[in-house]
C-alpha cells in the first residue's frame, strides 16, 4: 500500500531542499515527490515539517539480559514515538556486546521485534573490563558501527592508544566515555557549592576533561576517529576547539538534559533521583558553554543517552540511585522548545544535528527526501503544546526528570523504511 505525505513544508539541508510539496512513498522508497500526488494511505502534513529521519547514536537498548528495565519492542517503540527512525545502542548489557554471537543476536531481535532501524556498536575491551581489547574486526564484519565501553571509561591510556589503532584500520568510530574514575571518586552529582549545601559527594569537571585531554591527544598521534560522547563541562568544549585546531579527529555529542538543567535542579526537585546521571548536570556556566557550542558549529550531534532503570534502582537514596535518565521521547520537544525556539539553532541546523550527521558519524545511509531514497522520515509539528507524562510514555522505565513540563514543539509521525511507525505521538 502506497503512502502519501501532503501539504507539508519539505526541509532537507543537506540538499538544498526547502519547498512545499507531496511525497510519495511507495515499496519503502520515496517513489515521487511534487503535486497532485495520489496514495492509498494519506499523511496530512499541513502546517507541518518534513524532515530526513531524525537518528539516536547514544541510546541504551538494555539486550540482551536487562530486559526488566528495557526490550527490544519498548526501546524501539519509544524511539519512533520521539521521531527516531534509528538508534545506535551501547554494548554495556549483560552479556557486555562483545563478540560476535552477541553482536548477531541484537540484530535478529531487531529484525523481528524492532519498530525502527538498530544498529549495533562492540565493546572496546572484553567485558568493557579495560584490559584485553575485544574482537573488533570480527564484530565489524557482524555489523558493528562503532566501538565504545559506554559507562566504563578506558582507563589505561596504551590499551585506549591500541584501540584507536585497530578503529582507525577498520573504519570505525571510538566513542569515549570520559571519566577518570580516581578523580570522580564514587561521586553522585558535580562537585561544586550545590553538592556541598545538599551533602552529597561530588565528581569535578576535571574527571571529564582529563580524559577528554588524553583522547585528543591519541588521535593526533594516531589518527583515529574519537567521538567524545554527552559532553557535560566548558573546558571539555575548550579543549575539543583546541584539538581540532591542531587538526584531531574528534567530535563530539551533546545531550538534551546537560543543555537544558544544571545541577540546581538536585536542590530545586528535592534529591529526586531522576535528576543523576552520568556525566552529571554541572554549573550554569557549563550549560550555556554547550549552548554556545551548539550555536557555532562545535557539537556534531545531539543524542539522548536513553538509559533505563526499573522503578527499584531510581526509589533509594541518592547516593545509592542508578545513573540514568530516559531520553528518547522528550528529545525532539526540549530541542525545538530550547534550542528552535529560544533562537539558538536554527530548524534547519537541528535537522543537520539530529540526522544528517548522527548518520554520518556512524557510517550508516544519510537520510534525505529526494526520489529513490529509502523512505526514512520524520515531520514535525513545531507549534504543538504538549506536557510530559509518564503514563503515556512507550519506554518501560519512566526515569525522567522532564515529566511534568510543558513543551511547544513535538514529533507528529515517524516514517521507518515506508512504514508509519508513529502518528500524533502515537505508536502503530
Amino acid at each position: 500500500m502506497s503512502m502519501l505525505i501532503t501539504g507539508g513544508r519539505l526541509l532537507d539541508p543537506a540538499q538544498g531542499l526547502d519547498r512545499y510539496a507531496d511525497i510519495l512513498v511507495d515499496g519503502g522508497k520515496i517513489v515521487a515527490i511534487g503535486e497532485g500526488l495520489k496514495g492509498d494511505q494519506v499523511v496530512d502534513a499541513h502546517g507541518k515539517v518534513v524532515a530526513p529521519g531524525f537518528i539516536d547514536i547514544h541510546v541504551h537498548l538494555r539486550v540482551p539480559g536487562q530486559e526488566y528495565k528495557e526490550d527490544m519492542r519498548t526501546g524501539t517503540a519509544a524511539a519512533v514515538r520521539g521521531g527516531f527512525v534509528g538508534v545506535v545502542c551501547m554494548p554495556n548489557t549483560n552479556p557486555v556486546i562483545d563478540n560476535v554471537p552477541l553482536v548477531a543476536h541484537v540484530r535478529q531481535l531487531a529484525a523481528e521485534q524492532g519498530l525502527c532501524k538498530v544498529w549495533p556498536t562492540g565493546a572496546i575491551t572484553k567485558g568493557s573490563k579495560g584490559e584485553q581489547l575485544a574482537e573488533i574486526g570480527e564484530m565489524k564484519d557482524a555489523g558493528i558501527v562503532a566501538i565504545t565501553d559506554d559507562g566504563r571509561p578506558v582507563e589505561n591510556a596504551e590499551t585506549m592508544r591500541q584501540a584507536m589503532i585497530y578503529a582507525k584500520q577498520f573504519g570505525l568510530a571510538i566513542m569515549d566515555h570520559c571519566e577518570d574514575k580516581q578523580l570522580a571518586g564514587g561521586g553522585a552529582m558535580h562537585y561544586g557549592k550545590v553538592s556541598a549545601l545538599l551533602g552529597l559527594k561530588g565528581m569535578p569537571s576535571a574527571s571529564e576533561e582529563l580524559h577528554v585531554a588524553r583522547d585528543i591527544l591519541l588521535s593526533l598521534e594516531t589518527g583515529a576517529h574519537v567521538h567524545i560522547q554527552h559532553v557535560s563541562s566548558k573546558r571539555s568544549i575548550e579543549l575539543i576547539r583546541w584539538g581540532r585546531s591542531l587538526g584531531a579527529n574528534v567530535t563530539v555529542e551533546a545531550t538534551p538534559h546537560h543543555f537544558t538543567l544544571t545541577d540546581q535542579a538536585v536542590m530545586e526537585m528535592d534529591y529526586a533521583t531522576t535528576t543523576k546521571m552520568n556525566p552529571p548536570l554541572r554549573a550554569e556556566e557549563d550549560r550555556l558553554a554547550i549552548l554556545d557550542a551548539l550555536r557555532d558549529g562545535l557539537i556534531d550531534v545531539i543524542a539522548t543517552d536513553h538509559a533505563p532503570h526499573h522503578l527499584d534502582e531510581k526509589n533509594v537514596e541518592y547516593q545509592y540511585a542508578s545513573f540514568g535518565i530516559t531520553g528518547l521521547e522528550t528529545a525532539v520537544g526540549l530541542a525545538i522548545s530550547r534550542l528552535v525556539k529560544a533562537g539558538v539553532v536554527t530548524l534547519e541546523r537541528l535537522i543537520e544535528l539530529m540526522s544528517t550527521r548522527p548518520a554520518q558519524l556512524v557510517g550508516v545511509p544519510v537520510p534525505t527526501l529526494v526520489e529513490g531514497a529509502e523512505a526514512d522520515i520524520t515531520i514535525l509539528d513545531l507549534d504543538k503544546t504538549w506536557t510530559v507524562r509518564a503514563e503515556e510514555m512507550a519506554s518501560k522505565s519512566k526515569n525522567s526528570p522532564f515529566i511534568g513540563w510543558e513543551l511547544t514543539g513535538a514529533p507528529y509521525a515517524t516514517v521507518v523504511s515506508g512504514k508509519l511507525r508513529m502518528l500524533e505521538m502515537n505508536v502503530l
